[in-house]
C-alpha cells in the first residue's frame, strides 16, 4: 500500500504561482513511478505531470510545459508540483497519484487539493 497525502493549494491571480507536496509512505516507494492529475469542474481527469522516483525522467501535458515543474525529495519521500505563470484553466483539483513501472493505469491516489486562479 501506497498513502499520498497532497498540500499547497488555494487561491492565486493568474500569472502567479503555487508549490503542491504529496507526501509519500508505504512499502517500495523507490519503485513507483509518481505523477500529479487534475480535474476541473465538468470535465474528466486528465495527466499534468510525473517523475520516476528513481530517475530524473520527467514528462508533462503540453498544456503546462514549460510553466510547472515536478520534483522529488527522497529523503523526505515528497513530490512537489512548481506551478509558474498560472492561468484561469489551471483551475481544478490536483490529485497526487503512484504507480508501478510495469502498470498502465495509476494505482495509488491522493485526496486531491484545491487549486483556484482567478483573473
Amino acid at each position: 500500500q501506497v498513502q499520498l497525502v497532497e498540500s499547497g493549494g488555494g487561491l492565486v491571480q493568474a500569472g502567479g504561482s503555487l508549490r503542491l507536496s504529496c507526501a509519500a509512505s508505504g512499502r517500495t516507494i523507490s519503485s513507483y513511478i509518481m505523477g500529479w492529475l487534475r480535474q476541473a469542474p465538468g470535465k474528466e481527469r486528465e495527466f499534468v505531470a510525473s517523475i520516476r522516483w528513481t530517475g530524473n525522467y520527467m514528462y508533462y501535458a503540453q498544456s503546462v510545459k514549460g510553466r510547472f515543474t515536478i520534483s522529488r525529495d527522497n529523503a523526505k519521500n515528497t513530490l512537489f508540483l512548481q506551478m509558474n505563470s498560472l492561468k484561469p484553466e489551471d483551475t481544478a483539483v490536483y490529485y497526487c497519484a503512484a504507480r508501478g513501472l510495469t502498470e498502465v493505469k495509476w494505482v495509488y491516489w491522493g485526496q486531491g487539493t484545491q487549486v483556484t486562479v482567478s483573473s
